[in-house]
């Protein structure tokens, strides 16, 4: 039967692989939401969702005090419906991070349920479109690297075959962030991918500034000039630079997804499994950014997002941040410059248990 037997959740700390630093903040930890649910046949299920420093255990609290009570008794096939009455309860502290995130973390488990009851992998389960999507790097590209630190990291990952490489941008002075991205242009060619992110740093006058300064070098997009609350700010940006504009990490509801899409103020959707609240709402942003023939580029979580990039038909890159591999037993399959899709039933991660509890925060 798929009747809910148990529901628990746990917090585990998992520290940064290499220091990450961006125009706003520096990557801490990453404070990691689990939620386990067993079903009355005997299956298993494990999701998860995450902080990049503060919050997990307000997370967890949510979890714990108000949602996992309520998915004890009830079917695990009805993904939709659990989804609805779990943000129902929550409809006051919505929308907002904690509650995405705490709703991320049961909305993987039932889909990692779903997908090992029907002995079928993630990506083919959630539409199957293909198993592979191109690889983009961010991991050597992070604010406080040097230009030649820039140039070595984009050259391993052109050698490699990967699509593109991400530069941080945001520096003080606006001359340095083209100088950084004029030295990676100039030492891979015209042929690599060079995604720019300046983690809603700019305010809109210098964010046209920006833009022009990078223009020169052909920048793939431009990802978080500004605050996501600021629609007219990115609509306007949108229409005064030929960089394509790129949103949706900080972005927490599929209505939010609608509104840039309807204004025209983004051209690369980034939805975040974890931030949008799980992997329902995640497809349904990924739908309708289709309808408005608009790619996805999902952020982080690369783990989990190689297999819905492959979900969909306008899933396009999958970003390169290694975070996982010392709680995980395998890692992301990268070949070619291809990130593979896992291929067995669940959602392909391969949790390592010990060295979870090694990192539980009690």
């Amino acid at each position: 039967m798929s009747i809910i037997t148990t529901a628990t959740a746990l917090l585990a700390d998992i520290a940064v692989e290499t220091d990450r630093t961006d125009a706003v903040q520096s990557f801490v930890k990453q404070e990691t939401i689990l939620v386990e649910i067993t079903s009355a046949d005997g299956l298993h299920a494990t999701g998860y969702a995450y902080t990049i420093g503060t919050g997990g255990s307000s997370v967890l609290a949510l979890l714990q005090d108000h949602l996992l009570p309520l998915l004890v008794g009830q079917d695990a096939r009805n993904v939709e419906g659990l989804w609805q009455r779990l943000f129902t309860t929550t409809r006051s502290t919505t929308t907002g991070a904690i509650t995405s995130l705490a709703l991320a973390a049961v909305d993987t488990a039932l889909w990692d349920l779903r997908c090992k009851r029907a002995g079928e992998p993630l990506w083919r389960l959630a539409g199957g479109h293909r198993r592979e999507v191109p690889v983009y790097d961010t991991e050597g590209g992070w604010l406080h690297l040097s230009p030649d630190d820039l140039v070595k990291s984009a050259l391993r990952a052109q050698e490699a075959g990967w699509a593109g490489v991400k530069i941080k941008v945001g520096k003080p002075d606006v001359a340095e962030d083209a100088e950084r991205l004029r030295a990676v242009r100039e030492a891979v060619g015209p042929s690599l991918h060079i995604m720019t992110d300046a983690n809603q740093s700019q305010t809109v006058s210098s964010a046209l500034r920006l833009a022009s300064a990078l223009e020169p070098y052909a920048p793939y997009w431009l990802e978080e000039p500004m605050p996501a609350d600021d629609l007219g700010g990115h609509a306007q940006l949108a229409r005064a630079t030929r960089i394509p504009i790129a949103v949706g990490e900080s972005m927490y509801s599929v209505m939010q997804f609608r509104t840039y899409l309807e204004n025209r103020a983004a051209s690369v959707v980034q939805v975040d499994a974890a931030r949008i609240g799980g992997i329902t709402p995640w497809l349904k942003v990924a739908h309708l950014a289709e309808s408005h023939n608009v790619m996805v580029c999902p952020h982080f979580l690369m783990e989990l997002h190689v297999s819905l990039a492959a979900a969909v038909p306008n899933g396009h890159f999958v970003e390169y941040i290694p975070q996982l591999r010392a709680v995980t037993r395998t890692e992301l399959a990268v070949r070619d410059g291809m990130a593979v899709a896992p291929d067995e039933p669940g959602i392909g991660i391969d949790w390592d248990m010990d060295a979870i509890d090694n990192r539980r925060v009690s």
